[in-house]
């Protein structure tokens, strides 16, 4: 095991090259510290599912480093392979069985101890809400019951380290919401995950560091608020009645902010990096000009905005 001081989770320069030349991973590099949540971004195609499935021993690179929990995944596999736990975008856990089935099952591929195999198997469905539908089968569970019961069965052997590969894809918001609410008590309880998702707002909610990767490499890292800084900090955003309205704002706007106003419709955006104090200035000028303003809002760039300026492009994989 690492020490404190050691991170959870660390890579250092993988590649991985697959046929026809296509270079998966291109010297991706990024540590976890224990305790903590990395969210793992990117478009189609940038080498997300990759760096996964090298961490997880389910696919060797072509040359690079990666540690879970202190152990070498490539020199030690099997040891590995004990310190973490993996929940995939599709539960993978069989519907002809029980709930309680599933993870007894699990119990005992992990090589628990029989006599602990129930009593981690109960309060497992207790922890995930799922102690009344235990008995069931899982082919009577919802979608989200069946994507908690996989991330349950993932933590039987109560691993350290845990990676969850687009674990709320195909969920409805309110299955999401109770799902990010068991990734929070998780990580409460001092479990060290590495999230891959394609919900930004799930990121910019769960991730304590987000890792953004293009074309098999990092391109950028830090915090969301870090990210976000990135594009020029807050923004104040004017809605205007109509676009001629706008343009007479952009123009009496002038100058206030850091760069010109961008006038984008109805819709006037300033930015700033003295928040306060320049939406101050603006509603002094509005009123001066006598222009009716429909909305007035202060805010940051959202995490959209950031993988947009990042990547070029929207689609996550």
């Amino acid at each position: 095991m690492p020490s404190p001081a050691s991170p959870a989770i660390l890579v250092e320069s993988l590649v991985k090259t697959f046929k026809g030349n296509i270079r998966a991973l291109d010297g991706v590099s990024f540590s976890v510290p224990a305790g903590t949540v990395l969210g793992l971004l990117g478009p189609n195609g940038a080498g997300k599912t990759t760096a996964v499935r090298v961490l997880t021993t389910l696919l060797r690179p072509d040359s690079g480093r990666a540690e879970v929990a202190g152990v070498d995944v490539l020199a030690n596999p099997a040891r590995a392979r004990t310190l973490m736990g993996l929940a995939g975008q599709y539960a993978a856990v069989d519907e002809r069985l029980t709930g309680a089935e599933n993870l007894l099952l699990m119990g005992k591929l992990t090589h628990m101890p029989r006599a602990d195999r129930r009593a981690r198997a109960d309060q497992l469905l207790d922890q995930f809400g799922l102690a009344d539908a235990g008995r069931r089968t899982v082919k009577t569970y919802s979608g989200g019951m069946r994507r908690r019961l996989d991330l349950a069965a993932a933590l039987v052997s109560r691993p350290p380290v845990l990676f969850l590969d687009e674990p709320t894809t195909g969920l409805d918001p309110r299955s999401r919401s109770d799902l990010w609410a068991v990734i929070e008590g998780l990580v409460a309880d001092g479990v060290t995950l590495l999230l891959t998702t394609q919900y930004l707002e799930e990121a910019d909610r769960l991730a304590n560091r987000i890792c953004v990767v293009d074309h098999g490499r990092v391109i950028a890292e830090g915090t969301a608020d870090e990210l976000k800084s990135k594009l020029g900090g807050t923004a104040v955003e004017v809605v205007l009645a109509d676009e001629a309205t706008a343009a007479q704002a952009g123009d009496a706007l002038d100058h206030v902010g850091n760069e010109a106003p961008v006038v984008d419709g109805t819709t006037v955006r300033i930015s700033t990096t003295t928040g306060l104090a320049t939406t101050a200035e603006v509603v002094r000028r509005l009123e001066h000009s006598g222009l009716p303003v429909i909305s007035l809002q202060l805010r940051q760039p959202s995490l959209d905005e950031v993988f947009l300026a990042l990547t070029g492009h929207g689609d996550l994989e």
